[in-house]
């Protein structure tokens, strides 16, 4: 159970790096987003996450539907963290290492 805890985490917090990357990469070089590769992997990295949200939501504009796929991933990544605690102070911290 710990490692199906632990891995819904680390994807969790990937995704999140991943759009906090794509972020980072639009503040700093609006203007050659087409021609970068970085952003142009990091987008396919996050296309199928986005995918349900788009279908959920078409008519919401992209920034908008990020921050929900962004909200989303936190809330999933609190949700693996406290079942992870629960997890672990219930079969001792010494078995979670």
């Amino acid at each position: 159970m710990l490692m199906l805890i632990t891995t819904v985490k680390m994807w969790a917090e990937i995704a999140l790096m991943v759009l906090a990357a794509q972020a980072l990469l639009a503040l700093l070089v609006p203007q050659l987003l087409a021609r970068n590769p970085v952003y142009q992997l990091l987008q396919w990295l996050i296309a199928p996450l986005l995918a349900p949200v788009r279908r959920l939501l078409p008519e919401a504009p992209e920034p908008c539907q990020r921050w929900l796929l962004a909200a989303a991933l936190a809330l999933l990544w609190l949700l693996a963290t406290g079942l992870k605690l629960r997890h672990c102070l219930s079969v001792g911290v010494a078995l979670c290492q």
